[in-house]
């Protein structure tokens, strides 16, 4: 008698699937825009309550109707366009002294012992400190508004940058030069594209220093501004108007860091991140 045995062929398992980078990064980009949304909407509830509950605080409705007065009256987009014309001017220039500082800094030592101790010095002075000295140099004009934004925003980038080419990897350099790389082709070709995460951070840094900077700048000899419009409200407890001013430094901080931090994953896409 005959037994017949049958074979069967082993079972493939099923890889798991793997998720794909890019479909990672967007489902991590929407969750932090619902976080994002979710954050914001949790704020404006605990500032309503907080003034509901007897704090003297404006209510949200009344920040939202005073703004919408000062902007019919075309007040608020005068001081919308003084202080941002002037946090602009001061940044832009503040960084674009900052770089070449700082890499001249990182890059050089004679640049190094020549500028370091001076930005050190002047690190530890607050920009705002040097305002009044300021003021009576360069009399009340626009100048000297935007050279403390200035001030603050360079001092901020310049070490972020300076730090970024001190930091860069010494195994990459060496490898560029037994390659036969000059020193041009090698600060354009490694410590350009490895320092400038630092370059813009510092710059994100420095642009919230130019801000911080801005307000007390206009409570100084201003004629419009968002910092002069507070002023002003203070002097006669206009509550609302000093939230519409708070809120719209806060809004053009948090759009113009928004925009920094693009440039940064545009600019910086080789960079592992979490």
């Amino acid at each position: 008698m005959t037994t017949s045995t049958e074979s069967a062929a082993p079972s493939t398992p099923t890889p798991a699937r793997n998720v794909s980078p890019p479909r990672r990064r967007a489902g991590k980009r929407t969750t932090l825009l619902a976080l994002n949304v979710v954050s914001i909407v949790g704020g404006i509830g605990i500032w309503w309550v907080l003034s509901l509950s007897g704090l003297q605080l404006p209510t949200p409705p009344e920040v939202l109707a005073k703004a919408v007065d000062l902007a019919v009256s075309g007040t608020l987009a005068e001081d919308l366009l003084a202080s941002l014309g002037r946090v602009l001017a001061g940044f832009l220039l503040g960084s674009a002294a900052a770089v070449p500082v700082g890499f001249l800094m990182g890059w050089y030592t004679a640049a190094r012992g020549l500028f370091e101790p001076w930005i050190q010095f002047f690190r530890t002075i607050p920009p705002l400190a040097l305002l009044p000295l300021v003021l009576v140099l360069m009399g009340i004009g626009e100048l000297p508004k935007v050279f403390v934004i200035f001030l603050a925003a360079f001092l901020a980038c310049v070490i972020s940058t300076y730090q970024g080419v001190v930091s860069v990897d010494r195994t990459l350099i060496n490898a560029a030069r037994v390659l036969g790389a000059k020193d041009g082709t090698i600060f354009l070709r490694v410590v350009v594209p490895a320092s400038s995460p630092f370059i813009l951070v510092g710059m994100r840094v420095g642009l919230g220093s130019a801000w911080a900077t801005l307000v007390a700048a206009e409570l100084l000899a201003a004629q419009a501004g968002l910092g002069f419009r507070m002023q002003q409200a203070q002097t006669y407890y206009d509550l609302a108007t000093i939230f519409v001013s708070i809120v719209a430094i806060g809004v053009l901080g948090l759009v113009m860091d928004r925009l920094l931090l693009l440039a940064e994953t545009r600019l910086t896409g080789w960079q592992e991140r979490r």
